[in-house]
């Protein structure tokens, strides 16, 4: 049996359905919200910064936003609450990372970090019960960098190791609402551009040279993976790499 939603007549795998992006004004995001567009989706786009938001909402041609920090409960729950009807598929790319010695490490800056990578995910699972549709699809962005240790990566690398087994419970509890988790390493976004500074060029270069794709992964790529499992009703539970072999080379 096909577990992969039909397209339309018009060939969209994502027509007449609805798509809440949080964290939807930049970089993966935004490149999510655009594809979901593209297959004839709805878009709602959730941003910290209004401004931003809006020239986001233009680009894609978005029916909705909402301007507030994902990592509060209380504005996640109002959020939702306050939508007309239920929603499709929810993604989540809001948050960032925080890498840091030990002895140098800013404890404010590392709560930020759990709220953001730990605490989210449990808040908004329990926001969107009752509020997808069920085969609908919550979807959380990882990383794969922080599964090997290394100086500077205590926390980062915990919360790494601990999104699988939260992304497979989630999908247990959350059940029929399906859960699944996208582990990204380097992709070329405005926040790469912002962390490498000078050194972007030097990176793109190197897994150039280095990935056996021989190429950087780019926003439309992790994209691509996003809008398959929206649509493919068979997968949840699992955490999807797509780092072009980062992790083997």
């Amino acid at each position: 049996m096909d577990t992969t939603a039909p397209r339309s007549p018009s060939g969209q795998k994502l027509a007449g359905q609805k798509v809440v992006v949080l964290g939807g004004s930049a970089g993966i995001g935004l490149e999510t919200a655009r594809l979901a567009r593209a297959e004839g989706a709805d878009v709602i786009l959730v941003g910290r910064d209004p401004d931003h938001l809006g020239q986001a909402a233009e680009e894609v041609g978005a029916t909705g936003t909402a301007a507030f920090d994902a990592a509060d409960p209380e504005r996640l729950q109002e959020f939702f609450g306050g939508l007309p009807g239920p929603v499709d598929h929810v993604m989540v790319t809001a948050g960032g990372n925080y890498y840091a010695r030990l002895a140098d490490l800013d404890l404010a800056q590392a709560r930020k970090l759990v709220d953001e990578h730990l605490w989210l995910p449990v808040h908004l699972a329990r926001a969107v019960i009752g509020r997808i549709n069920p085969g609908g699809a919550l979807l959380f962005m990882g990383g794969t960098g922080g599964r090997r240790p290394a100086l500077g990566l205590a926390l980062p690398g915990a919360l790494t190791a601990a999104q699988p087994l939260l992304i497979a419970n989630l999908a247990l509890e959350l059940d029929p609402i399906r859960v699944n988790a996208i582990a990204a390493g380097f992709v070329d976004t405005p926040l790469s551009a912002r962390l490498l500074g000078d050194d972007l060029d030097k990176r793109r270069e190197e897994l150039r040279a280095n990935l056996p794709i021989h190429r950087v992964v780019q926003p439309s790529d992790v994209a691509a993976l996003a809008i398959h499992l929206m649509v493919n009703t068979a997968l949840t539970g699992a955490t999807y790499d797509i780092d072009g072999g980062q992790q083997i080379v």
